[in-house]
């Protein structure tokens, strides 16, 4: 089409203007806008070409793109579209209506928005209806003979400053929505290192560049493993992919770690020419840096955005260390750092449910006898360090094949190789003592084992099991002292049965005073017939009338520390008894009450004895508390303090079952005892040809030799009696005088015994 011969201010046309873009991409590699001259004229190109060659709209050079018809700009419109800032359109080309049909295809058809459109013409009476200009979004309308170069520039700023802002607008809009949509995306993940990988693939995917980056993280706590301060490469992604789950400080690319070093250092992000560190801080001093490579510096619009994308990793930063720190204390041991109940359980499930495994495997479940003592003696501190030593001990004395766990407490439990859970390798670690807080402390155990074996049917047991079947082998090996272990057998099981079922009854004859008496056996003096004392000991019939026991429910109610009520109730009713008979004229007879290993430890028990003396009204000098040998020997300074103590009451004390513990003189002579009581096993030995030279008698010759009275039990024969006289033992206890009697038969065979005795 022809165009008017313009004045001197108006574009010349250039005849030797080849059609090139001149423009190139910009100056020394900054941004540029791109302008789309859209003409059906080629001389329009050349001067408009011409026109901008040196042009520069706020700060950006100009990058022409040209098509000569619809369909050419179209095709360059569906590839390059977002690029371009401003159409430079001529309403009339191949048909009169192809630069607003365009339009239309620009607006309605590509969905493009943002780009500005100048429609130019060659025909001054031909104008577009306001509707077109309204509806399509048609920045101008100007003819050609009115775009002077002035004007053209004036006017492609206009467009580009109106581009600029609809697409920051868009861009943040964009940006935006995509940050909503990413956080329901990333708070889902749970692993720090799945949750890494999101962040810079969103990250990437808001800047419109390929996920090339990584993450560390820092903690001064670790929850699963030791402390470690170094950063540690916890995502990546493209090239740094290779590189996950190591320290930052075996990357080769020196200048990223320096880089991410100045981060940590100034505690805050870095927006660097060709590379973006976002620095987070979490709680408990952990911390998290964001390596991205982006090749280019961050315009504004892409530095707010990744501010406001920032807080929403922060935030999943805290979720996926909450999340980490639940995981953890679901499945593992805070103190020592191993897995838990559930884990190994777990764990162990999952090994056993492996295809083609072997059944010589085996479950050790142990705990630290007398570990309460040792961690109120030395302070929980102390304690929880003993416990961490005994983790360490365990974990280093079998190999990573062998599962180690804490389940409670001082329980610990180990799965592995029947060969290598064998109860000398177990016992071995426990040889030396444990050193915790300048503190060296020798710890025995014992262990419960239950070997992985195949049911009739052929299936293996679940974890649950082994461990319900080892708990029950230790609870066997609980019940006799001199045993540190014992292996799981399914007679076991129906005992442990029977031991419940006899612990609910013992539990319920305690809460309701159902069954359980007080029975009285007498200690007489042999020589002058006279009635010296009664022992009072415990008798229990359960609610099926059936007698139980001692032997039986003693070691039960130790095991289960139900010990201490019944020694205080046996005491409170010793007492009360002493007072009535004292009220029936038998002022002289003495009281001798047993005192458990488990209730002589306990913490209270001197306020116990005396609280029950003061509500009773019994003399303490009547009452006399038998210990065992063993006990007396476990700490012998602090039990002859707890002695002392009862002393101090007025109450005697004597030494129950001398002889069975192998004391050293020495250790006796500290303590304030009163009498010791020859065990029934050395009576039951004495004969004619042993009496002068055995047990018996270095036990009378000690006991004259430090002052203490002796009294012989389970004297059942005559002849025990005379030879026990002739050794010197006058006060004896025994079937051969009288069996444990209730009260009421206690005092129809007092008065026989007296009749006896004035006959």
């Amino acid at each position: 089409m022809s165009i008017p011969v313009p004045r001197d201010d108006l574009i010349d046309f250039v005849d030797d203007i080849d059609d090139v873009d001149r423009s190139g991409d910009g100056r020394g590699g900054h941004p540029v806008w791109t302008v789309l001259v859209v003409d059906d004229d080629d001389e329009v190109h050349h001067a408009t070409m011409f026109a901008l060659q040196n042009a520069t709209v706020l700060e950006r050079p100009l990058k022409l793109l040209h098509a000569r018809s619809a369909a050419e700009a179209r095709a360059i419109l569906e590839d390059r579209g977002h690029e371009i800032a401003v159409v430079l359109l001529d309403v009339v080309m191949e048909t009169p209506e192809a630069g607003l049909d365009l339009v239309a295809v620009i607006r309605r058809e590509l969905e493009l928005a943002e780009p500005r459109i100048i429609l130019r013409t060659g025909q001054p009476g031909y104008a577009p209806e306001l509707s077109v200009v309204r509806d399509y979004d048609i920045n101008d309308y100007k003819t050609k003979s009115e775009l002077t170069h002035v004007r053209l520039v004036t006017a492609l700023t206009a467009a580009i400053r109106s581009f600029e802002q609809i697409r920051t607008i868009s861009v943040s809009r964009r940006g935006l929505d995509m940050i909503v949509q990413s956080a329901s995306e990333l708070f889902g993940r749970r692993a720090l290192a799945s949750f890494a990988e999101g962040v810079l693939t969103q990250i990437a995917a808001l800047l419109k560049l390929e996920p090339e980056g990584l993450i560390c993280v820092r903690s001064v706590a670790t929850l699963a493993q030791e402390a470690d301060a170094a950063l540690t490469i916890a995502g990546a992604a493209g090239r740094f992919r290779e590189h996950v789950n190591r320290p930052l400080a075996e990357l080769a690319e020196r200048d990223i770690v320096a880089t991410i070093a100045r981060c940590v250092e100034s505690r805050g992000s870095l927006y660097e020419p060709n590379a973006t560190v976002l620095y987070f801080s979490g709680e408990s001093a952990r911390a998290a840096v964001v390596y991205l490579q982006t090749e280019r510096p961050l315009d504004p619009v892409d530095r707010r955005l990744l501010e406001v994308f920032a807080v929403n990793i922060g935030v999943g930063f805290e979720n996926v260390g909450l999340f980490e720190r639940l995981n953890f204390y679901a499945y593992f041991d805070p103190l020592t750092r191993l897995p838990n109940r559930v884990s190994f359980i777990e764990e162990v499930d999952r090994f056993l449910g492996s295809p083609a495994v072997a059944t010589d495997y085996a479950v050790a479940l142990l705990d630290v006898a007398g570990f309460a003592e040792v961690n109120n003696a030395l302070g929980q501190r102390t304690g929880d360090a003993l416990l961490t030593a005994v983790a360490r001990r365990l974990r280093a004395a079998f190999p990573e094949g062998v599962l180690l766990a804490r389940l409670v407490g001082d329980s610990f439990v180990l799965f592995g190789p029947a060969t290598i859970l064998v109860p000398p390798n177990l016992l071995r670690a426990f040889d030396s003592p444990f050193h915790a807080r300048g503190h060296g402390v020798p710890l025995r155990i014992r262990a419960g084992f239950a070997p992985v074996s195949r049911s009739v049917d052929g299936l293996l047991p679940r974890a649950a099991d082994l461990l319900r079947e080892a708990a029950v082998a230790l609870g066997q090996a609980k019940l006799d002292p001199a045993v540190r272990y014992c292996a799981y057998s399914a007679q076991m099981a129906g005992q442990a049965r029977k031991r419940v079922v006899m612990l609910n009854e013992l539990r319920a004859a305690i809460d309701f005073q159902r069954g359980l008496t007080v029975h009285y056996q007498p200690q007489v003096d042999a020589v002058s017939h006279e009635l010296r004392g009664v022992e009072a000991l415990i008798r229990w019939r359960n609610e099926r009338g059936e007698m139980v026991s001692p032997q039986d429910f003693i070691p039960l109610a130790e095991y289960t520390g139900l010990i201490g009520e019944i020694g205080a109730w046996v005491f409170r009713q010793a007492c009360q008894q002493l007072v009535r008979w004292r009220q029936a004229g038998e002022v002289g007879l003495i009281v001798a009450v047993n005192v458990s290993a488990l209730q002589f430890r306990q913490e209270g028990f001197v306020d116990m004895i005396r609280g029950t003396l003061d509500a009773t009204g019994a003399p303490a000098d009547c009452i006399e508390l038998e210990v065992t040998e063993s006990v007396a020997m476990e700490e012998v300074d602090k039990v002859a303090a707890q002695l002392r103590a009862l002393k101090s009451l007025g109450i005697r004390i004597a030494l129950d079952d001398f002889g069975c513990g192998f004391s050293s003189l020495g250790s006796l002579s500290r303590l304030p005892i009163d009498r010791v009581k020859v065990d029934r096993c050395f009576v039951a030995e004495l004969d004619p040809d042993n009496a002068g030279t055995g047990i018996v008698h270095t036990i009378l010759r000690l006991a004259e030799g430090s002052g203490m009275s002796v009294v012989a039990e389970g004297v059942e024969t005559a002849q025990q009696a005379d030879l026990l006289q002739r050794l010197g033992c006058r006060e004896m206890q025994g079937f051969l005088y009288g069996r444990p009697m209730a009260a009421d038969e206690f005092d129809i065979w007092r008065g026989q015994f007296r009749e006896a005795r004035l006959a």
